[in-house]
């Protein structure tokens, strides 16, 4: 029932900047949380960036993005963003986006997944 879409990602310069999306849909009680995840080639998976639903929500990232990504939401699209600025070749991977959401306030919480989208820094 939950669906979730990526967009955003590409072939970029060392340097350059994209900015990735992630818009869930379908029957979503509430979100707890979204973020991004990534993983290389050879490599575990990795959070880079997550967000926290409500007004008190909060954001938190992985050392190595620190300064350079950020991550927001709009709470009206159930969309969640990743802006990644000052790009560098080790931020080579499938960048994967998931959501952490009740499908009604009686579920239990569940993780969904988007299909991934490739993101690729040159040097």
């Amino acid at each position: 029932q939950v669906q979730l879409v990526e967009s955003g990602g590409g072939l970029v310069q060392a340097g350059g900047s994209l900015r990735l999306s992630c818009a869930a849909s379908g029957n979503i009680f509430s979100i707890n949380a979204m973020g991004w995840y990534r993983q290389a080639p050879g490599k575990q998976r990795e959070l880079v960036a997550s967000i926290t639903s409500g007004s008190g929500g909060s954001t938190n990232y992985a050392d190595s993005v620190k300064g350079r990504f950020t991550i927001s939401r709009e709470d009206a699209k159930k969309t969640v963003y990743l802006q990644m600025n000052s790009l560098k070749p080790e931020d080579t991977a499938v960048y994967s986006c998931y959501s952490l959401l009740r499908v009604t306030f009686r579920s239990p919480e569940y993780v969904y997944w988007g299909q991934g989208t490739q993101v690729t820094v040159s040097s």
